[in-house]
This record gives C-alpha cells, structure tokens and sequence, in this order.
C-alpha cells in the first residue's frame, strides 16, 4: 500500500472551524421557529442548554481519546482498542452511514435556500418523486455545489480549511447582526409564551438538540492532520460544542425578540424574516442572513466529506475496506477515491428529491448515535483495560461521565426504536438502515477474506504503538 502519509498541518483557528462549521449548517436558519413553538422561547434555550450539557459529556469522552489516539478514523481506533476489530468496524461504518447521510442533506439544502434568494428561479420540469415535483435547475443547483464541494476536498486540507475559516466568519457576521438588531429592536414581549406545551416541549426540542451539534467528531477523524500538542486537541474539541451551545441559544434569544409568536407560525424562514425586520423590514438584511446560511451549508457539507472520508480512508488502511480506498493522492495528500466515493452519493442526492431524503437522514442519525454510545462504553473499557495508556487530556470525573454519555447516547439510540415517537419509519428507513447493514457486511467479509484478519490486527497495533 502507499506509505504516503496525510498532512499534519491544521493549527487552533483550522481546527475550531471546522468542527463548528460542521456543526452549525443549516439547522438554525430553517428549524429556529419549530424550536420556538414546541417549547416557547424560554423553553427552547432551556431545551439547548441542556442538550448541549449532554451533547459536551459526550464529546469529554472524545476528547480525552481522541488526546490520548490521535489517529485518523476516531471511532475506528478507539473502538478497535478498547473491543477488538469487529466492533471496530460497527461503529465506524455507523458513523460513516450519519456523515453520507448529513452530506446528502446538504446537497438538497442548497437548492433549497435558493427559493428565498431567487423566487421561482425551480423551473424545467423532470418527475415527481413522493409527490415532489424535481426540475432541472433545482437539482441542477444541488449537483453544481456538489462537484465543487467535492471538488474542494480533493485538492487537500488546507483549501478545504481555508474556505472552512471564511465561510465559518461569513456564518458569525451574519449571526452575530441578527442577535445585535434583535437586541437592539425587539422587545421581551414578543418572546411569550416563555414555556409552551410544558415538559412535553421540552423533551420535544431536547431529543431534537443532539443532531445540531454533529461535526465535533469531525476532529477526532482529522486528528492526525493535526499540527498541535496532544491536549489542545481534546481542549478544541470541547471548546467547539460549547462554542455552538452559545451560538444556538443566541439565536433562538434573538429571532424570539423580534419575531411574534403569529408572525413565527405565519413565516417559511423565521431566521430571515427576524433579521429583515430587525433591521427595518430591510429584505437585503434578510439575504444576508440567508448568505450567512449558505455558508453554514458549505462548511457542514465540507466538514462531513472530511468526517467521512477518512473514516473511510482509515477503515480501507486497517484492511477492513478495499485497500484502494486507503490511498492517499500524490499531490495532494487527500484520500481521494474515499471523496470521490462521498461524491458520487451526495451528486445523486439532488435528483432524488426532496422528500425521499428526509429519509435517508434519519436513517443517518441512528448511524450517529450508535456510534457515540460505542465510543462512550470504549471510554470506559479503555479506563478499565489501559489505565496506564497516555491520556494527555484526562478527565477528572472518570468512568462517571462515561456512565452519563452511556445513558446519554443509549437513551436517544432507543428513541429511534419502533413505539416510540421518533421511531424510524417502516419501511423506508428501516430499508436503509437494513440495506446499509448488509453492504457493510458484504465488504467487510470480502475484505477480511481477501487481506486477512492478521494484517487487521498487525496494522492497528502498528498504528496505536506509534501514538501511544
């Protein structure tokens, strides 16, 4: 296999950028008024701050492994350490099925902010899919922003960290005059009812929380292209989630200021609109506001094609995928055939339509969950297991918040279980986790069989040795 070796150039500004762009997307721009409504405006910062609380336990346990294994695939390694090689492989090609998923999502949010941009601009009519009418500019849109955000991450991880860091400051302008003019010109009226629908808001908006602060693990599967000591790295991790915690109650504090609870129900994009009439009902204020959410698009969908295909990359290396998933281009240093392979679902993803991808990313989130409770009980096997092992940034609850993150990200794992609220829907998103279950075992047995358990095994105590 090619020696080349990824290239450890990210410093603290890259880092933060990226998880926290991957993070933000383009949830707050689109979900802010639904949050409002389900639990109130101080119910829904209520609803935050608490699912950041429990989203930060989870990434502590990241944090101190990701410190401790700075190795490109996060999950793959740790889990691997901690539960040996099939384990290894559940959870990551989970993980990998969430980032696919968020990347496909980007691809059918693009076309979509458009609407508000260019009214009308969805014209050349192709089929209709689930009663979704698809046509050639609005798919047209998603495929374009596909090929260069592919595009982007091909060249390598300091383009892809450069446009992160601009875009990343675009999203913060944006937001940070939306809280500014709310402040400014909205009044504490205009945010009752406080508390809407009692515990069961709450809960409604809290179970919604965790899959805004996605992309944190983007760092840990970026680790060895990072140029910093080993602590700082567990450090930006964390400094990230809490970063987004404040960024997410601040601008539920600001559209719930300006905007009526008539005028949330009444608007498409409450986040637009608050902006425009905090500024004077300016509609180039509203754009603005939708710019800086094109942004946040951009830097999601760059971090989970980052997130994913070196998850991909790292499996591919171990032998658990076809090793040419685990060439790195030489030019660019990038796993180029694992972005290519993210590229050509997310360049797909515009010609399925809208509607049929709600499916695919709730199938995505359960990926995403299971994957963060195998990372939490690895924690807490690795502090039984290895007490020895270097942990540059330990924590000092010990396996206490690893119990909590256990708790945490099994509870929510169990919500998408069938009789419950939020359970997956048969059979479309079954049919996708189903489907996803099976390629993964077909590839791993292929790979297993064709490379063998023994280069597995040789490889990752290769690579853990060299960090440890």
């Amino acid at each position: 296999m090619n020696e080349r070796k990824l290239l450890r150039i990210l410093g603290n500004k890259d880092v933060i950028a990226l998880a926290f762009g991957a993070m933000i997307g383009w949830g707050w721009v689109v979900t802010t008024g639904l949050w409002i409504t389900e639990a109130g405006s101080l119910g829904a910062i209520l609803a935050f701050t608490i699912g950041g609380l429990l989203v930060v336990v989870v990434g502590l346990t990241y944090a101190e492994l990701s410190s401790a294994l700075p190795l490109a695939g996060g999950e793959h390694v740790y889990t691997y350490k901690a539960m040996g090689r099939t384990a290894s492989f559940i959870a990551t090609w989970a993980i990998i099925l969430g980032y696919v998923s968020v990347v496909a999502f980007e691809a059918v949010a693009l076309p979509t902010v458009f609407e508000y941009l260019i009214p009308e601009y969805s014209q050349g009519y192709l089929y209709t899919i689930a009663g979704w009418d698809v046509t050639a500019t609005w798919a047209g849109v998603g495929i374009l922003g596909s090929v260069l955000v592919a595009w982007i991450n091909y060249r390598g991880i300091k383009l892809t960290t450069a446009i992160t860091f601009i875009l990343t400051l675009l999203i913060l302008i944006a937001g940070l005059m939306l809280i500014t003019g709310s402040t400014a010109g909205g009044n504490a009226q205009n945010m009752q009812p406080f508390f809407e629908k009692g515990i069961a808001g709450l809960l409604t908006v809290i179970i919604m929380t965790p899959f805004m602060f996605v992309g944190f693990d983007v760092i840990p599967q970026a680790a060895e292209e990072i140029n910093l000591p080993q602590k700082k790295i567990g450090q930006l991790l964390i400094g990230s989630v809490i970063l987004a915690v404040v960024w997410y109650v601040a601008v539920i504090f600001g559209v719930s200021r300006v905007l009526s609870p008539t005028e949330i129900g009444e608007s498409n994009l409450v986040t637009a609109d608050a902006m425009a009439k905090a500024f004077g009902d300016s509609q180039m204020m509203g754009n603005l506001l939708v710019l800086g959410g094109i942004g946040g698009i951009l830097t999601s969908w760059i971090g989970f094609y980052v997130g994913g295909s070196r998850a991909i990359y790292a499996l591919a290396r171990a032998g658990m995928l076809p090793k040419s998933l685990g060439e790195l281009h030489p030019k660019y240093n990038t796993p180029h055939r694992a972005i290519l392979l993210i590229g050509v679902f997310s360049t797909i993803a515009p010609l399925l339509g809208r509607p049929a991808l709600v499916w695919l990313v709730d199938a995505g989130g359960l990926g995403l969950v299971v994957a963060w409770l195998m990372v939490a009980i690895s924690f807490i096997i690795l502090r039984k297991k290895a007490p020895g092992m270097k942990r540059p940034f330990r924590l000092r609850g010990g396996t206490t918040i690893g119990w909590i993150a256990v708790f945490m990200s099994g509870g929510i794992t169990i919500l998408y279980m069938p009789g419950m609220p939020s359970a997956l829907i048969w059979p479309y998103e079954w049919v996708i986790v189903g489907a996803w279950v099976i390629l993964g075992i077909i590839l791993y047995k292929f790979s297993i069989v064709k490379y063998g358990k023994a280069y597995s095994d040789e490889h990752m105590k290769k690579e853990i040795d060299r960090v440890a």
